[in-house]
C-alpha cells in the first residue's frame, strides 16, 4: 500500500469512530441485548471498521508498468 492510501482509510476509520460512538450515545440499545450498540466500546470499534472499509474502497491502485 502506498503512504495515500494508509491516509485515506486511517480518516475513514477516524470518522467510523466517530459515527458508531455517535449512533451510540443518540440511538443505542435501551434493553442492553443487542449486541454491536448496548457497549459504547463495541459501537466504536464496528463504526472504525466499517469507516475504514469503506473509504478504503474509494483508493485507486497503482498502475503495474509494463516492461
Amino acid at each position: 500500500m502506498t503512504k495515500k492510501q494508509y491516509i485515506v482509510t486511517g480518516i475513514g476509520i477516524v470518522v467510523g469512530l466517530i459515527a458508531g460512538y455517535t449512533y451510540y450515545f443518540y440511538v443505542g440499545c435501551a434493553s442492553g441485548t443487542c449486541v454491536i450498540t448496548s457497549k459504547p466500546l463495541n459501537s466504536t470499534l464496528y463504526g472504525g471498521l466499517m469507516g475504514g472499509l469503506l473509504f478504503n474502497m474509494f483508493v485507486t491502485s497503482p498502475k503495474k508498468k509494463d516492461k
